[in-house]
């Protein structure tokens, strides 16, 4: 029976939490792996090291310093002492398991050191996540600079970034377009797949997208009437609804104008449900205008998130257009399992609208579509979505994305993916 040890700076305690990740290793668990978890818990939150052994595999609650809802200097302090702090962790709690292989994904690009030395202690493979392309994505939002007085920061950032890399035996990533910018940008990357495909068929950078393990979270009509009503929503309006993170990434500034161009709409209805630090910046918008077709929630626990999502309409996901990087959002997948179509307003370099509409860039067909796609530049092309959705039966594009989930994003086919390492 092999061993796995998964790095994260994801605050869980239990493998039966839903999302990306904890479904995924219950794939291991269940196919008789020992998967062993580094979940820290902040200093903030007043807690102590200790260690969970429950339902297959042992997670280890490393006390670390603040990363989360903390000023600059503390959080960069604390993510440069996580290394150390997982080394020790590691020496200490699993001194007597031999790792076969090392999964992370990014965020983080931290890692680099920890990694090295699991692969040195044990001989074990290192496999990459790849769920963020840094700091690449805060150049891009002007959060760093290639130049000036914050260009020291980037090349620190990217040096961390190639050397994880160069650790990392394969990297899975969650698009074409994905693999392909990796490539493009990474010479070193490019010559070691070029070498592997030339001795094996097969290179070092593939495709391996988010997935879940697959439940039908759609909801009756009578069950949609009876959420709405618990939560203030009409009844009788095409919902909207945007759940997830609220921050710069999302490209607030362009979701407002979008959402005020819809302020005399009354057939339509726009739900957002979500945290982060543009929270504040929509709250306002709505105390000036008061628009009556949209609403504003903190984030829900996990289990009303889904019932409220799967009692609307549409589903929406924004990026910022400044974007050169393919971002590919896991919030997806909460949309196909509730059946709900998907409007993707998003910059033109990710395949992200490619994936949801069918079409390639190339204008091709690939699949049969489950919703609709825009640049995030334009309020007139979202406009004319809308006025598209509200003159069409959407629900078909609801169901032909939950079979697309059940087609290409199981938990099952992600891990038959990392598995092949072991053949190879």
């Amino acid at each position: 029976m092999s061993s796995v040890l998964f790095l994260s700076l994801i605050d869980f305690n239990s493998i039966n939490e839903r999302n990306i990740y904890t479904d995924l290793l219950r794939e291991f668990i269940k196919y008789g792996h020992k998967v062993c978890i580094i979940s820290p818990v902040e200093r903030r939150k007043n807690g102590r090291t200790y260690v969970i052994e429950k339902d297959g595999c042992k997670i280890l609650k490393l006390r670390i310093g603040n990363i989360q809802k903390t000023n600059i200097i503390e959080k960069g302090i604390s993510t440069l002492a996580v290394e150390p702090e997982f080394i020790a962790g590691i020496k200490k709690y699993f001194s007597d398991t031999k790792f076969d292989l090392v999964l992370y994904a990014t965020p983080p690009i931290t890692f680099c050191k920890v990694i090295e030395f699991v692969k040195k202690r044990d001989k074990a493979k290192s496999y990459l996540l790849l769920k963020d392309i840094f700091p690449q994505n805060a150049v891009d939002i002007g959060l760093m600079s290639k130049k000036g007085l914050k260009a020291p920061l980037y090349k620190f950032f990217r040096s961390k970034e190639k050397n994880l890399y160069r650790i990392s035996d394969r990297i899975g990533c969650m698009s074409t377009a994905n693999v392909e910018y990796v490539l493009r940008h990474n010479p070193e990357v490019k010559k070691r797949n070029a070498e592997a495909i030339w001795k094996r068929g097969k290179g070092i950078v593939e495709e391996c997208p988010n997935c879940i393990e697959p439940i039908d979270m759609s909801l009756s009509s009578e069950e949609k009437i009876s959420i709405r009503e618990k939560y203030n929503i009409p009844t009788d309006k095409i919902v909207f609804v945007y759940g997830g993170n609220l921050g710069k990434p999302q490209g607030i500034d362009f979701l407002l104008k979008c959402l005020h161009s819809q302020q005399k709409n009354d057939k339509v209805f726009f739900l957002i449900v979500g945290s982060g630090t543009e929270y504040g910046r929509i709250e306002k918008y709505i105390e000036k205008y008061r628009p009556m077709n949209i609403r504003l929630r903190q984030w829900l626990p996990k289990d009303e998130y889904d019932k409220v999502v799967a009692a609307c309409d549409v589903g929406m996901i924004f990026l910022d257009h400044r974007f050169t990087i393919p971002n590919f959002p896991s919030r997806l997948l909460s949309y196909m399992q509730a059946k709900l179509p998907v409007l993707a307003v998003t910059d033109p370099n990710t395949d992200f609208g490619n994936v949801v509409t069918g079409i390639d860039k190339k204008g091709r067909k690939i699949h049969e579509p489950f919703g609709w796609w825009c640049e995030s530049n334009r309020v007139s092309a979202f406009k004319v979505l809308i006025e598209k959705i509200e003159k069409n039966k959407t629900s078909q594009y609801g169901f032909t994305g939950y079979s697309f989930l059940l087609e290409n994003y199981k938990s099952k086919d992600a891990y038959s993916i990392i598995m092949e390492i072991k053949n190879n």
